[in-house]
């Protein structure tokens, strides 16, 4: 579990195809000081398995099934990323509940600077669209966010000057692909109602 609180802006330093799958190396010397074999690391809202590590760097393994569900597919060497370590128990939750489990990738549809501050619309997949609400949460390439906006094909974010100076949002352009976690509250409340008719229904 994850809270959207990036600590780290990372780099990709090797990328190897296998196939069905992809090792990706990266640098990222905050989050690998206390790395363990087989912890888990969010990449860009995407939650990794370390299979190595050392030197500041580590490297992960990614399934095809999360190349076709997220952006990691267009990462190349150089690509700057988020990176953060799992929740510890008793910590403070500084972001919302986040599992780094992408349900679906937007694009950076405009970005609006200001004196203080940045308005950023990204497009919606459609399938998405109900758990979207404006106040609410939104993992977007694994940086916890409030929702400014939210229509049916978009959202919109507000970005303070240090989440553009620390997260790849500071620098990720219109066109770019992002990573898209809504917040898993909403899903579990639509299939508890779900249920819930279902139940009462073949009750009568």
């Amino acid at each position: 579990m994850f809270t959207g609180i990036v600590e780290e802006l990372g780099e990709v330093t090797a990328v190897e195809n296998l196939g069905d799958a992809s090792r990706f190396s990266l640098r990222g010397p905050v989050v690998t000081e206390d790395a363990k074999h087989g912890d888990s690391i969010a990449v860009n809202g995407v939650c990794l398995t370390v299979v190595d590590f050392g030197d500041g760097q580590f490297t992960a393994d990614v399934m095809d099934e999360t190349l076709k569900r997220s952006s990691l597919g267009a990462l190349t060497v150089g690509s700057r990323v988020n990176l953060e370590r799992p929740m510890a128990l008793g910590g403070r939750l500084g972001g919302h509940l986040v599992q780094g489990h992408v349900d679906g990738t937007g694009t950076i549809v405009d970005r609006k600077p200001s004196e203080n501050w940045e308005i950023v619309k990204i497009s919606l997949p459609a399938e998405l669209s109900r758990y979207v609400v404006e106040k609410g949460s939104i993992t977007v390439d694994g940086v916890s966010l409030t929702v400014v906006d939210a229509g049916d094909d978009y959202f919109t974010i507000s970005l303070i000057p240090t989440t553009l100076a620390l997260t790849t949002l500071g620098i990720k352009q219109a066109g770019d692909p992002v990573n898209l976690e809504v917040d898993v509250l909403a899903k579990y409340v639509e299939r508890l109602l779900g249920a819930d008719s279902s139940t009462r229904g073949n009750a009568q």
